[in-house]
């Protein structure tokens, strides 16, 4: 009892000031998507339409964009590099006091009208309720899954020439029963699309054009989960896709070998292709702090995302190595702090598009107009070590 009080002590310290281990999860490095806080999350963006340039690709003879592009529309799904905001619910804006837990600016709703298609979610169990929490629900808490789904359907409903994909990780091995009952009462469910395979790779996928004229235009993969035919379209991450490795503190560390799952540990990225896998890229990193605490770096932010292929570290690089080592380019890319590079540029590049109607959103770093904003904020070295050696002291204090 009493070392369940000193964790409890501890946990409830690092909490307050706003720390906490970027601890890896089980699908894309981590998770978390959220809503609570991402609708208190104020847009700092024009409120014009921008196109982003990319390299010159082959003309179109539609004029209808897909996810942002004519040259899309006959594409399959894939064949697609679809660019992911990792933790998407967990902010580091005015919501959250600019905690330095968080690993986005702006909310999931702003990503997608921004350009990005893949968003992940992090789900924990708390008291009978799917709840989007950052490692656990007493660090960060982003609200209700269910309001998350409300919201992307929205968006969704606004927008219906777009293919949305969500990445959930299933923290406390929940059914898939209990995750199908809040998509349906979400009302998202009704865009639940279910491959031809629901046990395995696919090697060929349907065209965005078809998933759009089909209506069928979410794609949902769902990390430690057991398959169940009463919810086809909530598919298990690791029979279709392979992860790089994540938890990377060096930008030199970024590589492009197949880290998960562990049942393809023995084979290569090519050859999971070849089998028809999708390769998702991890590209962000993390800062390890003073006793051993993980924080997203955004020191390195602008580097990390950038869309340079020749720079080390740069998510530009990283992607090109990846299409080189592959022989295709990845289908899924999660990248901390989207807006800043911006790394939709990066799969404009990997698809050859120039891409049209999107939301611009500024790619500085958001920060407060006090001292407690992301650049200079005082919780960084020493507030972190004075945190953790009062954390301490109490523990200290207890055991004596």
């Amino acid at each position: 009892m009493m070392l369940l009080s000193l964790l409890a002590t501890l946990v409830a310290f690092l909490s307050f000031a706003g720390l906490g281990q970027a601890v890896a999860q089980q699908g894309g490095g981590n998770g978390g998507d959220g809503v609570g806080q991402q609708s208190k999350s104020r847009i700092a963006t024009t409120a014009t339409r921008a196109s982003t340039t990319a390299p010159e690709a082959a003309v179109s003879t539609s004029t209808v964009a897909c996810n942002n592009s004519p040259l899309l529309c006959s594409r399959n799904y894939n064949n697609i590099t679809h660019m992911g905001a990792h933790d998407s619910a967990f902010l580091r804006d005015s919501s959250t006091s600019f905690t330095v837990s968080g690993n986005q600016f702006y909310n999931a709703t702003v990503a997608l009208s921004a350009g990005i298609r893949l968003l992940q979610a992090q789900v924990h169990n708390q008291n009978g309720t799917l709840e989007l929490c950052h490692t656990t629900c007493t660090l960060l808490d982003a609200g209700t899954l269910e309001t998350f789904l409300k919201e992307i359907k929205t968006w969704m409903d606004a927008n219906t020439n777009e293919v949305v994909t969500l990445l959930l990780v299933n923290s406390d091995d929940e059914s898939a029963a209990t995750f199908g009952s809040v998509f349906a009462s979400s009302g998202i469910s009704i865009y639940g699309y279910t491959p031809t395979s629901t046990t395995g790779p696919v090697s060929t996928w349907p065209t965005l054009r078809t998933l759009i004229t089909a209506n069928t235009r979410l794609v949902t993969f769902i990390a430690s989960i057991t398959y169940d035919s009463t919810y086809p379209y909530l598919l298990t991450e690791f029979d279709y896709v392979f992860e790089t490795a994540f938890g990377v503190s060096s930008l030199s560390g970024f590589n492009c070998t197949l880290s998960r799952p562990t049942s393809l540990s023995s084979s290569s990225s090519s050859s999971a292709i070849s089998s028809g896998y999708m390769g998702l890229v991890n590209h962000f990193a993390d800062t390890v702090e003073v006793f051993g605490i993980s924080i997203p770096d955004v020191t390195d932010i602008a580097t990390t995302n950038s869309a340079s292929t020749n720079t080390t570290g740069a998510l530009g690089a990283h992607g090109t190595e990846c299409k080189s080592e592959w022989g295709t380019k990845p289908t899924f890319i999660l990248v901390d702090f989207w807006n800043v590079g911006p790394a939709i540029k990066t799969a404009d590049q990997l698809n050859g598009i120039t891409a049209t109607g999107r939301t611009s959103v500024t790619t500085a770093e958001l920060t407060a107009s006090s001292s407690f904003g992301v650049k200079g904020d005082p919780r960084s070295s020493c507030a972190i070590a004075g945190t953790a050696m009062a954390a301490l002291a109490i523990v200290n204090f207890v055991c004596l």
